[in-house]
Formats: C-alpha cells, structure tokens, sequence
C-alpha cells in the first residue's frame, strides 16, 4: 500500500489527524521512502513504518483533552519500543502551544515503558501550560505503553 493511500484510509478512520500532518510527521521521524502499513488493533490503528525489508517503527495517533479543546498528537516508537519522538498535530486551546514545541517535545525521545515519564521529574512543566503538558505527558505514556504491549505480544510486528 502507498503511503498516501494508507495515510487517506487513516485520517479517515481517525478525522481528527489532518493526513496532510500525519504524512509530514512519519516523513521528518522516518525519513524519505518510508512506507506506512495500517494495523487495527483493539479499538485503535497503528501505523506500521518500514523501508524495504526493514522495519523502522509503529506509530499512532491520539487524543487528549487540554482544557477545553482535544490535542491531536502522534508517537512514534522505534523497533527496541523506544519513544522516537512526539508530534503534535493539531493544537486547538488558544495558551499552552509551547507543548508543540521542538525543545520540550525532545525529553520524550530514547525513553520506555520502564520510564515514569512524570511532569516535574522527567518531563519539565511549561508556565501557562500546566493543563496541556500533564494531558499530553498522560497521553504519550499510554499509547507508549499500548504500543510496547502490542508490539512484545506481537500483535503489531
């Protein structure tokens, strides 16, 4: 499947991910030439990224409420269930947008399932943001954990 056509079916299932975003996503995280594959599972898809024979990660995006509007964001993991990276996606609350930002996105990159991710230890606050930052950290460490779960039981490989 090319990756258009399986960022199309996605954004279809999941509107709130703009595909234009999502493909810009997979493309800065993975590289060019990567190729994404949909995967159901449970109530959820997860995008399987690989290039050639290789398999480079999963990634999947969420959802999240920051104060009054959703946060629309994608995780990434690499084939050793590291965090590769966060994006977000779509930032509707009109404070708190630092969260997108590329300096507090990067302290997620490297960590595991075996990292508490926990605001005000591992992961900085934001002034202004407190309501965004506990809400994606939240976020990140579920679908981190769902997508390490899936990937060790091999229900994604």
């Amino acid at each position: 499947m090319t990756i258009a056509l399986a960022l199309l079916l996605f954004a279809v299932q999941n509107p709130p991910a703009p595909a234009a975003k999502v493909t810009a996503s997979i493309a800065r995280l993975f590289g060019p030439g990567a190729r994404v594959d949909t995967l159901q599972v449970d109530s959820g898809t997860v995008l399987r990224v690989s290039r050639g024979d290789s398999l480079l990660g999963f990634a999947q995006v969420g959802n999240v409420l920051g104060k009054d509007q959703p946060i629309t964001f994608l995780v990434a993991i690499d084939p050793a269930d590291r965090l590769k990276d966060v994006d977000i996606l779509v930032y509707r609350e009109p404070y708190g947008g630092e969260v997108a930002y590329e300096p507090w996105r990067r302290q997620f990159r490297g960590k595991t399932v075996a990292d508490s991710l926990r605001v005000g230890r591992e992961i900085r606050s934001i002034s202004g943001a407190t309501i965004s930052v506990h809400a994606v950290t939240l976020g990140v460490r579920r679908m981190l954990a769902d997508l390490t779960a899936w990937h060790q039981r091999g229900t994604i490989r």
